[in-house]
């Protein structure tokens, strides 16, 4: 996971928090919030490229990512956010969730440089 979000050039910043407890970060006042969700979208790496993006041009300032616990979002958080984003219908760990993350930000960030990192067909 280091590996990528080292390479990308926005500035990135990784909370986790405990199994138990802990509090959300806020979310971001002039930014997007994505909930990593097995009833998300299933997005290319080009889409959610376009889709971060539309939000740049637009003045969003910061993109949250959130990998939800052992229960997944409720409704209210699902309601709340602006995209749900899948990355398949698989359960998957949260450490390589957050690996495939961190690849798919660096890849986007990428695509949007034009750098042939993400190579398409």
């Amino acid at each position: 996971m280091q590996r990528y979000l080292g390479r990308i050039a926005w500035p990135t910043k990784v909370t986790e928090l405990p199994e138990s407890g802990g509090r959300l970060p806020d979310r971001p006042a002039s930014g997007a919030l994505i909930l990593l969700d097995e009833k998300g979208e299933t997005l290319s790496s080009v889409e959610l490229a376009r889709k971060l993006e539309t939000w740049r041009d637009r003045g969003m300032r910061e993109a949250q990512f959130r990998i939800g616990g052992a229960d997944g979002f409720d409704d209210a958080q699902r309601g709340e956010a602006d995209l749900l984003l899948s990355f398949g219908r698989a359960t998957w760990p949260h450490l390589l969730a957050r690996a495939m993350l961190a690849e798919q930000l660096y890849r986007a960030t990428s695509v949007l440089a034009n750098h042939p990192y993400h190579r398409e067909g």
